[in-house]
């Protein structure tokens, strides 16, 4: 009982951790476009629209994270006026939510097998 209450919490903060790896890339990549004015909440809310879809991609089918959180992080950044290109805003988005999910998801996976579940 110990291990899965271990597994549930440990899980709990792999999510805060990979809402935390989206606010940063987003962060970077509206800095490195020259965004100055309201960073902070431009980057929440684009963190928040991204994560969004990744969590319902996940939800619905595993790779549906891969359709989805790119294209809210594309929809999301249209609204902010920042100058890219459809199709760069698009692969910013996914390579965004790849490196989040890669880092997370091997995080995760070390701690399964650090505590025994795996």
């Amino acid at each position: 009982m110990f291990y899965r209450v271990l597994t549930l919490l440990g899980a709990v903060l792999f999510v805060i951790a990979l809402f935390g790896l989206l606010w940063l890339f987003c962060r970077r990549f509206l800095q490195r476009h020259g965004v100055v004015d309201q960073l902070t909440d431009r980057t929440t809310v684009l963190a928040t629209w991204t994560f969004a879809g990744v969590a319902i991609g996940l939800v619905f089918a595993g790779v549906g994270a891969l359709l989805l959180g790119p294209w809210a992080f594309y929809r999301t950044l249209r609204g902010h006026d920042v100058a890219i290109s459809d199709a760069a805003a698009m692969w910013w988005g996914l390579g965004i939510v790849l490196a989040a999910l890669l880092v997370t998801g091997s995080g995760f996976a070390a701690f399964l097998y650090l505590v025994g579940a795996v």
